[in-house]
């Protein structure tokens, strides 16, 4: 079981690495990847400004990766302790309650992350497009 959790930590510390050097490149270079659906249909997914979240968070400027992407900032800090829990439950024999939830957690999340894509784009939620303060 140690053995399984160290190759996931070694996988999670390469896939963080990446991410950051992929950053770093990108802004250096202003070469980044843009999303497909605002590129054909001129509305803002629910992961519009994701990148330049992820930018702002490197650069310590935490209100602005807020309004880059509210509610992928917000639950940021619920995904990590999500990974960590399926993490560590390697040392015990029976899911976490979190686990035997995990269905139900998930349908709650798309629905959410689909309303919040209506959302903002909808004029009178103009607040949660991806904006520069």
């Amino acid at each position: 079981m140690v053995k399984s959790m160290k190759k996931k930590l070694i996988i999670t510390l390469v896939l963080l690495t990446l991410l950051v050097v992929y950053l770093l490149l990108g802004s250096y270079f202003h070469i980044y990847m843009f999303c497909p659906i605002k590129k054909i249909t001129g509305l803002y997914c629910p992961g519009c400004g994701v990148t330049r979240m992820c930018l702002s968070i490197l650069k310590g400027n935490f209100y602005q990766a807020f309004r880059y992407n509210p509610l992928i900032f917000i639950s940021l800090p619920f995904f990590l302790f999500y990974y960590f829990i399926c993490l560590f439950e390697t040392y015990k024999k029976k899911p976490s309650k979190i686990r035997i939830l995990e269905p139900y957690i998930w349908y709650f999340l798309i629905a959410i992350f689909l309303v919040f894509g209506i959302l903002r784009n909808i004029p009178f939620f103009d607040f949660l497009k991806p904006t520069v303060v």
